[in-house]
């Protein structure tokens, strides 16, 4: 690790995107230091470029062109002046070749040594050596050797993360498929194939510790982090300090993570992750030697900025002897651009507006009117709130999600607020694993309960919106009629506007208080109720007190065009066709639920398959083939 002349860093290139660089960036700005962006032609408008003093264009879209080129970032930083790179999280960060690339070219690594990242690159060797520290861990399995009395069973990839490589198995004539296409999702998405094989803990808590070491000796355990709520191994709600641990098992994985950091002889943020079971005992995941997206929990409740720390450590000052008291609790949801009752589809498009309520931290990596597109990651944001106690951090956090303005692609917001109320979550907070396989069916459904008061206000907002007159009539006419679209219901709004006010069918005893373009003010039974509406094309975006709506005005006369062959399976999102199920070809027969073929989008593979039993009429794509919203991947006849 190299530094200035006199040991100050003056300028920092971060070598990332999106939330991760505007969050380094702001530390950056507060203590006077320069920044430098890098960005891919799909981000030449982001948010994150245009808040760079400078910022290097890297020549491409995907991540393999762009951000995982480490010669080029290299080069754009000294190109820029940049005397210090950040990694920030995900791409780069992990990867020991590019941390002794950087600091070959005379900059300084904001990072561990490579040396400590290559101890940890591979969850095998890892494992290896965090037994021989004597630190827990779960003995490996050996595929072939497995029997029914070892099940379920966890397939993971040695060089991966964020749940890629990563199957769960129930059944052990799965596993020999399971195992061939975690290989090939791994090879995929980190150019390393190899997997192994541990136990599964039904019922376990992710739970993890915050370690920051400095050169001098000193190693902080920043106390705890529950992520037990994951999708697709995934995590989504975070919090600090996890609930629940009796301090005998707290203060033993803080020993074991700063063991396992000085086993490594760690610099810098890391953190050491654990699955607790269900009678309390942990067992060593992983460390991961970068900073985590969760990390604004920790310094909410030690009023710490850990990049502020990162960046003292790589100028190579050393950390107070005395780790800061905490305070409170703080929990973190990570707001996605996805439809979680859709298999967690991700999804693309252009963010209208993302507004959330004074009184809680946002961390966002977009700004109104950034798209958001299909090479990169759909996290939009995060959303942290702190307070004295757990509960009412959940309660404020909730009630901020609630409120948010977002206008734009579906994201999960909406499962955030019901996760964070739920009994289950907000209670002893008794978590595992498990959760959302146990409620995901109750927090996606659907909610109808105020639809059609959201449709009448959506409306009467366009008549008013497209009339010279207001939408006012002084002399009886026909009914208005408008019909709004929400999940599969579809609402029909009849009404009138006239001298008497308003009459629409189905609202008795509703009155209009206020009408505007953005806003409709009722009052229904006696209360009044403020909506506030906004149009986008046919999006229509409805909020108020009672939620928030996001309708599709439709056509009186339906398109006959727009109808499709039964049984038709359309690309959800655009798109790679990594894989098709071996040997499968037009003329087979399927059954419902047989995976067909597999679509990469957003890093992250999702499977296409049959709707119901039948005969695969029509496979019209091939591997390698990229697809837009809509192609026709495969016919399915009943």
């Amino acid at each position: 690790m190299t530094t200035t002349d006199s040991g100050e860093i003056r300028s920092v290139l971060v070598a990332n995107r999106g939330e991760i660089a505007r969050r380094i960036f702001r530390t950056c700005r507060e203590r006077g230091i320069a920044t430098v962006a890098v960005y891919s032609d799909a981000d030449a408008a982001a948010a994150h470029v245009r808040e760079a003093d400078v910022a290097v264009r890297l020549p491409g879209e995907a991540a393999g062109e762009t951000y995982l080129r480490g010669e080029l970032i290299v080069k754009a930083a000294l190109a820029a002046g940049a005397d210090a790179v950040h990694p920030g999280y995900g791409f780069l960060s992990e990867s020991r070749e590019f941390a002794a690339a950087v600091a070959d070219a005379g900059l300084v690594w904001i990072g561990p040594p490579p040396a400590a990242i290559a101890a940890m690159a591979s969850k095998t060797r890892a494992k290896e050596l965090m037994a021989a520290a004597g630190v827990p861990l779960l003995a490996p399995v050996d595929p072939a050797a497995a029997g029914a009395g070892d099940l379920p069973l966890l397939v993971k990839a040695a060089a991966g993360g964020g749940g890629r490589g990563m199957r769960m198995v129930r059944e052990l004539e799965a596993l020999d498929g399971e195992l061939a296409s975690a290989r090939a999702e791994a090879a995929a998405a980190f150019g390393d194939g190899e997997v192994f094989v541990e136990p599964y803990v039904e019922g376990g808590r992710h739970v993890e510790v915050q370690v920051l070491a400095d050169a001098h000796g000193t190693v902080w355990t920043l106390g705890t982090r529950d992520c037990s709520l994951q999708r697709r191994h995934q995590k989504v709600i975070e919090e600090a300090p996890a609930p629940g641990l009796p301090d005998g098992l707290r203060d033993a994985l803080h020993r074991a993570a700063a063991q396992a950091a000085r086993a490594i002889d760690y610099r810098g943020a890391g953190t050491v992750e654990f699955l607790v079971s269900g009678d309390g005992r942990a067992y060593f995941l992983e460390m991961n030697t970068r900073l985590q997206v969760e990390h604004p929990v920790t310094e909410e409740i030690y009023r710490l900025d850990l990049v502020a720390l990162q960046l003292a450590v790589a100028e190579g000052r050393p950390l107070p002897a005395a780790l800061p008291e905490p305070r409170g609790h703080a929990v973190e949801a990570r707001l996605y651009a996805e439809d979680p009752a859709a298999g967690w589809q991700p999804q693309t498009g252009t963010v209208h507006r993302i507004e959330v309520p004074d009184g809680v931290r946002l961390d966002s990596g977009i700004r109104d009117g950034d798209q958001v597109t299909v090479h990169y990651d759909p996290m939009l944001a995060k959303v942290i709130a702190w307070a004295p106690t757990r509960a009412e951090a959940i309660r404020k956090l909730a009630g901020a999600l609630d409120r948010a303005e977002i206008h734009g692609p579906v994201t999960n917001r909406d499962l955030l607020v019901r996760s964070l109320r739920h009994p289950e979550f907000a209670g002893a907070g008794g978590l595992d694993t498990g959760f959302y396989d146990r409620n995901l069916g109750a927090l996606t459904a659907p909610e109808t309960a105020g639809d059609a008061l959201c449709a009448l206000a959506a409306a009467l907002a366009d008549a008013h919106g497209r009339s010279r007159f207001g939408g006012f009539r002084n002399v009886p006419a026909g009914p208005q009629t408008k019909r709004y679209a929400h999940g599969e219901a579809v609402h029909e709004v009849r009404y009138r506007l006239g001298r008497d006010g308003l009459d629409a069918e189905g609202f008795p005893g509703v009155r209009l208080l206020g009408l505007a373009a953005d806003e409709v003010v009722l009052e229904v039974d006696g209360v009044r109720r403020a909506f506030a509406v906004a149009r986008y094309g046919d999006r229509v975006y409805v909020d108020a007190a009672s939620g928030a709506r996001a309708l599709t005005a439709l056509p009186r006369f339906p398109d006959p065009a727009a109808r499709r062959e039964p049984g038709s399976l359309l690309a959800p999102m655009p798109g790679t066709v990594v894989r098709i199920a071996d040997g499968l070809a037009e003329g087979d027969r399927v059954t419902a639920g047989q995976v067909l073929l597999w679509l990469e989008a957003m890093k992250m593979e999702h499977k296409i398959t049959a709707p119901v039993a039948g005969t695969l009429t029509a496979l019209p794509v091939r591997t390698g083939q990229q697809v837009e919203v809509g192609t026709l991947l495969a016919v399915v006849t009943d």
